[in-house]
């Protein structure tokens, strides 16, 4: 059956964490999984902050083949939830100073662990999927199509102009073609948005109009200069 690649990317980027599976060295060709949190690229590619000493990264740094799965949070049996399963390669990667921004933005706890010196980035390129939306939705999916990223000083010039027209106490972790994450309370919350166009400007505005109908704050232009 055809799935919608919208609910999947929703799904993987409501999360915070997941089950990693890799192929053990200690017990050559069994799998091995942890329950790891993890974050996603401008692209949403699946990150992670991993220690050298993990058995799980010295069985990636082996064999690069992984699998992560992810469900939704819905009251009731696990097998009622949504959930996905991902395929793919897990390559260590140098992170820029927007991209280490970024993912501390979404798990600022992992901050510490950069200073240890033994901790480092790992993305999965996701090759394959298995999505399970409920009875009679599920499927194999190619690789889920992956986001046209905002130029890191457009995606900064956003956060900020949306920053300052957010009640205070409420934060914005990231927004993307699909929708905006805030932190309420220290709770995620995230809000689906549908641009009308292509470009931050009508990002900004399919967000503000989101978050004008959710009621936390009133729509405005962007500010003349701040968008390209």
């Amino acid at each position: 059956m055809k799935l919608d690649y919208t609910e999947v990317r929703r799904l993987l980027r409501t999360g915070r964490s997941g089950a990693l599976g890799s192929i053990s060295v200690a017990m050559s060709g069994y799998p091995f999984v942890s329950l790891l949190p993890y974050g996603l690229d401008a692209r949403g590619r699946p990150l992670f902050l991993l220690s050298r000493l993990a058995e799980h990264t010295k069985n990636l740094l082996a064999d690069p083949r992984a699998s992560l799965m992810v469900s939704d949070e819905a009251p009731g049996s696990s097998l009622e939830r949504v959930r996905l399963t991902l395929l793919g390669t897990m390559d260590r990667v140098d992170l820029d100073e927007f991209g280490r921004a970024r993912f501390l933005r979404y798990s600022p706890n992992s901050a510490e662990f950069l200073d240890w010196g033994d901790f480092s980035f790992f993305r999965m390129e996701p090759l394959k999927a298995r999505f399970i939306g409920g009875f009679g939705r599920m499927g194999w999916l190619d690789a889920v199509p992956l986001d046209d990223p905002l130029e890191p000083a457009e995606e900064t010039a956003l956060l900020e102009a949306l920053a300052r027209r957010l009640p205070v106490g409420m934060g914005v972790e990231g927004l993307d073609p699909e929708g905006v994450d805030l932190l309420v309370a220290g709770v995620r919350r995230r809000i689906a948005v549908e641009p009308m166009g292509t470009g931050p400007a009508a990002l900004f505005e399919a967000t503000c109009d989101a978050l004008d109908r959710a009621g936390l704050f009133e729509s405005a232009d962007p500010p003349a200069g701040v968008f390209v």
